[in-house]
């Protein structure tokens, strides 16, 4: 990589590029339109899974996810992850096979996991090593990570265009605060990393995908795990407060209540919709923009759960100029 790094887009992901970079030396530039992790980052559910995963592009990044969380951990000591285990029930008409880091359990083995449920289910997915970020806080540890090592963070601070040379190479990004120079330009700004490859040429089909976020009041320790059914992925996030990825805040509210003893109480606090980026395949789309020198992508769906994985394996990318395995189906010139 020559030059310094530019890396558009404070998101979880971003700010995972930025610290992962940062910390192997290289001169790093973050810049975000807003806050870090205040974006769609903010309105993820934040469940960080490697378990189940069979196939697909990004299966073997996947599988990696949780250990890639420990090691980041073992870092950035005191993130804000917990790891609590899931489970998963309902979702199909009969009990599916135990993917890698799943096992299949009954319902005496789900009321020690879940006391709360008025009526456990005859057999639930339980993946042991899943857990949950502080989304938000994540970001924000990573973002002091990199400062730490010595990256410059510019919030607050739109990027209107990439810029390049006579030779088409790219040399950095144009912002409402004037340029920032790079030889390495990463854009890492959800969906709207589309726009932002368009004036260039550069077709990246990637579209936001609503998605709501209900937050709860609740009783201490209501919910133990990440449970995930039909009516919702829930999971306790403080001591008083849940959270919730679903549908409908009456139906959600309602299947709280009646799935959990103790619930009655349970009252909305607040309603997000998230515009969340969506690839046209749904799989990660990660690396150098043929035809464009300079400009690499990272624009994913799952990036709360790859983001420590895909922050590392995108510095050493760019670092090492060597081309990662576990990214090699999600490049963007598959489309």
């Amino acid at each position: 990589m020559s030059g310094g790094l530019v890396v558009v887009g404070a998101g979880i992901v971003g700010a995972s590029v930025a610290y992962h970079a940062a910390r192997a030396g290289a001169d790093v530039t973050l810049v975000d339109a807003g806050r870090p992790g205040a974006g769609v980052t903010a309105d993820s559910f934040a469940w960080i899974g490697a378990s189940g995963v069979r196939s697909g592009p990004a299966a073997a990044l996947r599988a990696t996810a949780t250990d890639e969380y420990h090691r980041l951990e073992a870092e950035l000591p005191g993130l804000p992850v917990t790891w609590s285990g899931s489970l998963s029930w309902g979702t199909t008409d009969v009990a599916p096979e135990a993917g890698p880091g799943q096992e299949i359990v009954d319902a005496a083995r789900v009321a020690a996991l879940e006391p709360a449920l008025r009526q456990p289910p005859e057999w639930a997915v339980w993946a042991p090593d899943d857990g949950a970020a502080d989304s938000v806080g994540v970001t924000e540890r990573l973002v002091a990570g990199a400062r730490a090592h010595g990256a410059r963070v510019c919030p607050d601070t739109p990027v209107t265009a990439v810029k390049r040379d006579a030779t088409g190479r790219v040399v950095g990004v144009e912002t409402a605060a004037g340029p920032l120079s790079g030889g390495t330009v990463v854009l890492a700004a959800a969906a709207a990393t589309a726009a932002l490859g368009a004036p260039l040429g550069v077709r990246i089909p990637v579209d936001p995908s609503p998605a709501t976020l209900f937050r709860f009041s609740a009783p201490v320790g209501l919910v133990r795990t990440v449970v995930n059914n039909l009516d919702f992925d829930l999971r306790q996030v403080a001591a008083d407060r849940l959270i919730a990825a679903a549908d409908s805040p009456e139906r959600t509210l309602a299947a709280v209540r009646s799935t959990f003893h103790g619930a009655a109480n349970v009252e909305l606090l607040s309603a997000r919709v998230g515009l969340r980026p969506m690839p046209a395949d749904g799989e990660p789309i990660i690396g150098p923009v043929t035809g464009v020198p300079g400009l690499y992508v990272a624009v994913l769906h799952a990036a709360v759960t790859l983001a420590a994985a895909v922050g590392r394996l995108v510095a050493r990318e760019l670092i090492d100029d060597t081309a990662e395995p576990l990214l090699a189906g999600c490049r963007l010139d598959r489309f």
